[in-house]
């Protein structure tokens, strides 16, 4: 085997793993050596052992490489999304192994891990064809496990229209794409296509159009305005530790796809019209986001439009475009991740002990579960931006990034959401602290496994907002891959 191919497969080796672990899983499920939930702990080994080998073998150097031709790119900000991914799809596990119906399926299990492979594909990138069958490789699973209890209406509904609006987005986008292609000459590199665009004889409202085509394709996998719509609707309907995987991993995956193609793959004669189309979207997405979660009573519907707000905020480091612009996005997307994992956690007890996800059933949590309390206190003020948690640093770092790029009227409008945010959290937090539990209000049951992921997820937010330094250089890594 020559160098290059040495190099390309080492590239690729977490990928490999994932689909070899697949593999284990399809055949050990099929022949009944491993059932049940032990089908569970089995993924969970593999998907640590998979972490444990990239982190000390295939870590990249600062420049990073371009490997498969102009296919992929290996790098530190495609390394860092592709460990999250395995993380947050570890985690998701911990949630769903004592669901019935749901942790003991080894379908569940291999869609889980088809769309963690997309994910990192995605991440890794480089050029539009890549792009595209990276995205439908992540979203295509995901549709199937939004609709996985086939007895529950709202789960099918979730799946249905999932599918339909994610089919709508990426018809926009592979549209916008192919535009973009021959404007550039047949260029499908990201920085060849930039080039292509620089020097195309295209008319500047043509490219323009294109690229508002696809940036129609990005809203709609990060869920911002005006392609939102479908995100409360799917998490409510969908399985409690979907929603949460969906909100998170495939979100983080969105943005790092759009970052990469924002900052290398569009020409410099376009970037003030992009910047200007992100930061309309940003200041919509924050506000509406925000606005639309005072009124919600269901604690799967305010997550879902926190999350579009938190989009929002994520949205200005990436219209800052500046090197702490990126290491901001990175290191939000990493509390972002974590922290809403926990609140989705917390939401998933809570509908297996009551039967239903109504912010009403928190009613007195703190006296029939005082440590579950604490839990939701840490993930909720965190989300709230509040200090000492996590979320805290990570809105004062994009807040900053965009002061830094004179973008200082978003930064007055994203601090004036954060405050309508503060509220509604609070009142859910007042909920759990100052009310009475009914006479008649059922015991709180927690799993182990979920008593291990939602303690390790509560200190995190709270070791991160106090020392956040190490996390924080992470984002710095990733973000010199493309300003180094």
């Amino acid at each position: 085997m020559s160098a290059l191919n040495s190099a390309m497969l080492l590239a690729l080796l977490p990928e490999l793993l994932v689909l070899a672990l697949m593999g284990l899983v399809l055949v050990v499920d099929l022949a009944g050596w491993v059932q049940g939930r032990k089908l569970g702990w089995l993924t969970l080994a593999g998907l640590a052992l998979i972490v444990l080998v990239s982190v000390t073998t295939v870590v990249p150097d600062a420049a990073g490489s371009v490997v498969w031709g102009t296919t992929l790119k290996h790098d530190a900000l495609s390394f860092v999304f592709r460990m999250l991914f395995l993380i947050a799809a570890a985690l998701t596990i911990f949630f769903v192994l004592d669901v019935p119906a749901l942790g003991d399926r080894g379908a569940f299990y291999l869609l889980l891990l088809a769309s963690v492979l997309g994910l990192m594909l995605m991440a890794m990138a480089n050029d539009i064809v890549m792009l595209f069958l990276a995205m439908e490789t992540a979203t295509i699973p995901l549709y199937v496990l939004a609709g996985f209890f086939t007895g529950r209406r709202e789960s099918v509904e979730a799946g249905f229209k999932y599918l339909l609006f994610g089919a709508l987005a990426s018809g926009f986008m592979l549209y916008g794409l192919s535009l973009l292609y021959g404007f550039a000459g047949g260029e499908v590199e990201f920085a060849a296509l930039a080039q292509g665009l620089a020097h195309t004889d295209a008319p500047l409202w043509a490219v323009l159009g294109a690229l508002m085509i696809v940036l129609a394709g990005f809203a709609f996998k990060v869920a911002a305005v005006p392609f939102h719509f479908w995100a409360p609707d799917v998490y409510q309907g969908a399985p409690t530790p979907i929603a949460a995987f969906l909100s998170t991993a495939s979100k983080a995956a969105g943005f790092a796809l759009l970052v990469r193609v924002a900052l290398v793959a569009f020409p410099a004669t376009t970037l003030p019209w992009w910047g200007a189309a992100l930061a309309a979207m940003a200041a919509a997405t924050m506000t509406l986001g925000n606005l639309l979660a005072l009124t919600q009573t269901d604690l799967k519907r305010l997550l879902a439009y926190s999350s579009i707000g938190h989009a929002g905020y994520i949205l200005m480091g990436v219209v800052a475009a500046t090197k702490l612009g990126l290491t901001a996005v990175v290191f939000y997307l990493l509390v972002y991740l974590l922290t809403n994992l926990a609140a989705f956690g917390i939401v998933a007890v809570l509908e297996r002990s009551t039967g239903t996800t109504a912010a009403a059933q928190l009613a007195g949590l703190y006296k029939r579960s005082p440590w579950l309390t604490l839990a939701t206190l840490a993930a909720f003020l965190s989300l709230a931006g509040v200090p000492p948690f996590a979320g805290f640093v990570a809105k004062v770092w994009v807040f900053m990034a965009a002061v830094e790029a004179h973008l200082e009227w978003l930064a007055v409008i994203a601090v004036l959401n954060s405050i309508v945010g503060i509220y509604y959290y609070l009142v859910v937090l007042k909920v759990a602290y100052e009310y009475d539990p009914p006479a008649d209000a059922p015991a709180i049951r927690v799993s182990q496994p979920v008593v291990w992921a939602l303690t390790a997820l509560a200190v995190f937010i709270v070791v991160a907002g106090v020392a956040f330094g190490p996390w924080f250089h992470w984002g710095e890594w990733a973000a010199m891959a493309l300003f180094h």
